[in-house]
């Protein structure tokens, strides 16, 4: 009986964390594994393009300002490869400033969370939003 039930659930669903802030990192990964996610983690730019196309994430947090590639970089080049143009993406950052969340816009992220003025809370209930899993 416990057989069955296993290959009846629904995979999980796969997110990539892009955050160089190790500590950051480790307070979102263990959250959404909580809810149940998969999560993959990099933390720098050159690793997240990497992960992208060999983990296929259903979603990506991706921070703005991280080691050699940033996150603005990232987007543009998740947005223009044809394995990862249509994953989801949620930008993570420090930067407040409108015109820094015009440029992700116009880059193509679905989101974008500024991390001084969400709760992690907010964080999950967005990346469920974009999954489709909210009532």
């Amino acid at each position: 009986m416990q057989e069955q039930s296993e290959t009846t659930e629904t995979p999980k669903k796969k997110i990539l964390l892009v955050e160089d802030d190790i500590s950051l990192a480790a307070v979102y990964r263990s959250r959404l594994e909580l809810e149940d996610f998969e999560i993959y983690e990099v933390n720098n730019g050159e690793q997240a393009l990497q992960a992208a196309k060999e983990f296929q994430p259903d979603l990506i947090l991706l921070d703005a300002m991280m080691p050699k590639i940033s996150g603005f970089d990232v987007l543009d080049i998740l947005r223009h490869t044809p394995e990862t143009m249509n994953i989801r993406v949620i930008m993570l950052t420090a930067l407040s400033q409108a015109k820094d969340k015009e440029r992700a816009e116009s880059l193509g992220a679905d989101d974008y969370l500024v991390k001084s003025q969400v709760v992690i809370g907010d964080v999950v209930d967005r990346v469920k939003h974009h999954l489709g899993m909210t009532e």
